[in-house]
C-alpha cells in the first residue's frame, strides 16, 4: 500500500521595517473520502530478533522500536472522525497496546491512550505492517488494506482511540501467509509527525493466520472500530 503524506510548511520572511506573521492551519475538519486502493509494500529496514508469542487474548505492550528506513504505513486512502481541534502528539504521552478481540479470533484491537494534558491529532489510522520478528529483511512485510478517507483523528486528553486489525477477514485456514508473528505500529502515520523510533512491535504468536489483512480507522469506541474495519475492502 502507498500513502500520500502531507506536511505543512511554514515560511517566515523578515522585511526591513515591517513584520509579517504567518499562521498554520489546524487539523482537517472535512472528510474527503476516496476510493480504496490495493495494499502495497513499503520498505522496512533490517531488525534484530525480539519478542515472543503473546498469550491468546491477553493485552500486549509494544517492545519498542527497531531501526527502519520508512515508518510502516497503510496503502489505501484513509479517513477518520476527529473531535475538537488538537495539536501534534508527543509519543511520550501515548500508551499503545494490542490485544485479541474476544469472539473474533482473527481480529486484534490496537488501543492508543492519550495520557497528556491536552488533545492531540493522529493520522486517520496508525501505520501498521506485519512480519516475522526473526527476519532481518523486513522489506516484504504485509500492509493491511484500509477503509477509505483522509481526515485526521483527534484524541482528547485522557481518552483512548481504538483501531481493529483483521488478520484474516476471509477466515481461511489454507493459503495463509506463513511465519507472520509480529505487528509493527506507529501511532501517527503522517510523514514526519513522529520519529521512526516510536514504532512499537507486538508479538502475534507463531500460529497466527494472516491472509489479505484489513484495518479500520481510529474510533472513540471498540464497537465503532469494529464497524470501521468491516467497511474495508476484502
Amino acid at each position: 500500500m502507498s500513502v500520500r503524506h502531507r506536511r505543512p510548511l511554514l515560511v517566515a520572511t523578515v522585511l526591513a521595517g515591517a513584520g509579517l506573521a504567518l499562521t498554520a492551519c489546524g487539523p482537517d475538519n472535512t472528510d474527503t473520502a476516496a476510493g480504496p486502493a490495493p495494499s502495497a509494500s513499503n520498505t522496512v529496514a533490517a531488525k534484530p530478533t525480539v519478542g515472543g508469542p503473546a498469550p491468546a487474548g491477553a493485552p500486549t505492550t509494544g517492545t519498542g522500536a527497531r531501526p527502519t528506513t520508512h515508518a510502516p504505513s497503510g496503502g489505501s486512502t484513509k479517513s477518520g472522525s476527529g473531535g475538537a481541534a488538537g495539536g501534534p502528539c508527543d509519543v511520550q504521552n501515548l500508551s499503545i497496546h494490542l490485544s485479541a478481540r474476544s469472539g473474533a479470533p482473527s481480529q486484534r484491537v490496537i488501543e492508543v491512550q492519550n495520557k497528556g494534558g491536552g488533545a492531540c491529532t493522529l493520522s486517520a489510522t496508525p501505520g501498521v505492517d506485519l512480519g516475522n520478528s526473526a527476519t532481518r529483511d523486513q522489506s516484504k512485510n504485509l500492509k493491511p488494506i484500509l477503509a477509505a478517507g483522509t481526515m485526521r483523528y483527534t484524541v482528547a486528553a485522557g481518552k483512548t482511540a481504538y483501531v481493529v486489525l483483521d488478520l484474516d477477514p476471509s477466515g481461511a485456514t489454507a493459503g495463509t501467509t506463513p511465519s507472520i508473528n509480529e505487528v509493527n505500529v506507529l501511532a501517527d502515520d503522517e510523514d514526519g509527525n513522529m520519529p521512526l523510533a516510536s514504532i512499537q512491535n507486538f508479538p502475534l504468536g507463531a500460529d497466527a493466520k494472516v491472509l489479505n489483512p484489513s484495518m479500520g480507522m481510529y474510533r472513540a469506541t471498540l464497537a465503532e472500530a469494529v464497524a470501521s474495519v468491516a467497511s474495508a475492502p476484502n
